[in-house]
């Protein structure tokens, strides 16, 4: 940084002010006078520093106000038109999906696809302790059976926690699962069966659409929206025409596409689901990670006549590998406990008692508090990377929370092909085709800002733009070779 010129210094330190969120996307920067008063340098250098940072297109000038954070546009497309919902489908991709999946876990990979929280990011040393005194002071039930509907003193403190999501029941209510996807699996088997129809968001977690496959349910997709959630309009429509066995939607922080609907939506899909007399399977795993807490309820929270089944998990605030997570299933709860019991038990015995002696031991809100923050300058960080260094068009996700990113590049850009040419350098994406069993998002790609923003990670997102420029390059705009 030495042998940089004076302005070229001034640029890279305000460059890292505005990927560390010191200044946030839209917001102003310090004017001439200002920086040129603070810095003791002449308004020409400063000049130049603002120059430079509006080639890298960190910043943009407005006309008798100022220099401002380039902010990328958010996704704008409008929801498709409920006509264009496609008809219900039995799953074709999940030989695709395992398949990326397989390529993206190779060894040395950089896993900019993968929903995962890093391991810097997990309370690790204070589960181990928890751990290591349960199995210690425990140890006949820590490593004996554990059965449904799980460990009391964890339904307890789940009981507790779902309080902060506007939801009130007691801990009797709450059944432990092996994670999030074991009580979605769950929740399905004991509403469908073979054949069954079930709605899901577009585009949806691809661990969804494995599981309809697996169940031999078939699928129909409901546009969503980044900023509305799930198209009332859509569902209503596709409801009227086939019988939906069951809704599967997440109300807070979708996966992929980070949306979220807002509280009078939520009514306003309730009231219509009694209409229908669909179920809705919530899966709220990211709930917790809302950046501003308390600011939305989950769905559960407004259901008065016991039509939401309601899963989430501790895989991406605690521990992805501990597999604890909790279903809240009301009047189909004696249906899971019995499903339960003759196919896992419960969750493992030792891993239920070690996270129930973790919570309370009262350092679970102080490590949210912590990891929201990380996550909130995480987006920023990887938002204006990739409003610098992808194609001109790209446009991207604003969620109120968590760590994934979804991405719209332009249309001719197939991230099918980005995520093979970026496995070559050693660097893995979710490409948008695994999101949906459609081509529709065959353009588009989720990222992870679940890894801290360093050196490795800008590199990483800077051969990502770049590939997706040459794509852009060979593929004209009319999208013919």
């Amino acid at each position: 940084m030495s042998n940089l010129l004076l302005y070229q210094r001034i640029a890279q330190q305000l460059a890292e002010d505005i990927r560390r969120g010191v200044y946030q996307p839209g917001e102003k920067v310090p004017s001439v006078r200002k920086l040129s008063a603070q810095l003791s340098v002449s308004h020409a250098t400063v000049l130049q520093a603002y120059a430079n940072l509006e080639d890298q297109g960190l910043i943009r000038a407005r006309p008798q106000s100022g220099y401002y954070v380039h902010q990328t546009p958010a996704l704008t497309a409008a929801t498709p038109e409920i006509a264009k919902v496609e008809r219900p489908g039995l799953v074709t991709r999940s030989s695709i999906i395992n398949q990326v999946l397989t390529e993206s876990r190779r060894e040395g990979v950089f896993p900019l696809g993968a929903a995962v929280p890093h391991v810097d990011y997990l309370p690790v040393r204070a589960l181990q302790q928890q751990l290591a005194r349960v199995s210690r002071f425990h140890a006949p039930r820590a490593f004996g059976y554990m059965f449904s509907p799980g460990f009391e003193p964890l339904r307890r403190q789940v009981a507790i926690r779902m309080r902060d999501a506007g939801v009130v029941i007691d801990p009797s209510e709450v059944v432990i699962t092996s994670g999030c996807v074991d009580a979605l699996q769950m929740s399905l088997r004991v509403l469908t069966r073979p054949g069954d129809l079930i709605a899901a968001e577009s585009p949806t977690y691809y661990g969804l659409l494995q599981l309809a496959d697996l169940l031999g349910l078939k699928v129909i997709e409901i546009p969503s929206d980044p900023n509305e959630g799930i198209s009332l309009e859509a569902l209503q429509l596709a409801a009227s025409q086939w019988p939906i066995k069951a809704v599967v939607l997440t109300a807070r922080i979708s996966n992929p596409l980070g949306g979220s609907i807002p509280e009078a939506r939520q009514k306003q899909l309730l009231k219509l689901a009694g209409q229908f007399a669909m179920p809705i399977i919530e899966d709220d795993i990211q709930g917790e990670l809302m950046f501003d807490s308390g600011r939305l309820k989950a769905l559960k929270a407004h259901d008065q006549q016991g039509q939401v089944i309601y899963c989430s998990s501790f895989s991406k605030t605690l521990s992805p590998g501990a597999r604890i997570g909790w279903i809240i299933a009301g009047k189909y709860q004696a249906d899971i406990e019995r499903l339960q019991t003759f196919s896992t038990y419960s969750a493992c015995s030792v891993t239920q008692m070690g996270i129930a002696a973790y919570l309370e031991n009262g350092g679970y809100d102080r490590h949210l508090r912590h990891i929201r923050q990380e996550y909130r300058k995480n987006l920023t960080a990887y938002q204006l990377a990739v409003q610098q260094h992808f194609p001109e068009g790209t446009q991207m996700s604003r969620p109120l929370g968590g760590f994934i990113l979804w991405v719209s590049l332009p249309a001719r850009v197939n991230t099918q092909q980005l995520h093979m040419r970026a496995l070559q350098q050693g660097i893995s994406i979710a490409p948008g085709m695994i999101f949906s069993n459609t081509e529709q998002f065959n353009h588009c790609l989720r990222l992870t800002c679940g890894i801290p923003w360093n050196r490795e990670a800008e590199r990483a997102i800077m051969a990502l733009g770049l590939l997706a420029r040459q794509l852009c390059q060979e593929t004209p705009a009319s999208g013919m070779p």
